[in-house]
């Protein structure tokens, strides 16, 4: 699940992810792309039909580390970290999606350069994104 407003340069940097992926036509019936933009909440019924066994989310997030940078977030870190712009809280997303199921949700946060307006992500960003992507496929394929 991409998280961002695609609007704002870096903001946008997980509905980017899921685009790539997505062009690489590399769906199948255990994998499913969403791209959330701003509003991850509007998923929740989809999700939870699908029943996933897990759920990664990439968003952009402030957590004062070089433009660019990866982190796995743990939930526990949700309130010390800056995360994009969209309408709830990852935290309360997070917690609503756990309750009464299995699934194991793990957040990727991107180091943002800028979230000013633009339409893409800015190099360093889109740089690790690509990285993130080749990775994600050698764990998923």
């Amino acid at each position: 699940m991409g998280v961002g407003n695609e609007l704002k340069s870096d903001d946008g940097v997980g509905p980017f992810v899921v685009k790539k992926l997505k062009e690489q036509n590399i769906e199948n019936d255990n994998l499913l792309f969403i791209d959330a933009k701003t509003v991850p909440e509007n998923f929740t019924g989809k999700i939870r039909k699908e029943n996933p066994t897990h759920l990664i989310i990439v968003d952009a997030c402030l957590m004062d580390l070089n433009p660019g940078d990866i982190k796995i977030v743990e939930k526990h870190e949700f309130a010390n970290i800056g995360i994009s712009t969209h309408s709830m809280s990852l935290s309360f997303f997070v917690r609503y999606l756990e309750k009464d199921t299995d699934i194991r949700i793990i957040f990727v946060g991107i180091e943002p350069e800028t979230m000013d307006w633009g339409a893409k992500p800015t190099s360093e960003v889109e740089k690790s994104s690509i990285e993130f992507i080749e990775t994600l496929k050698g764990i998923i394929l």
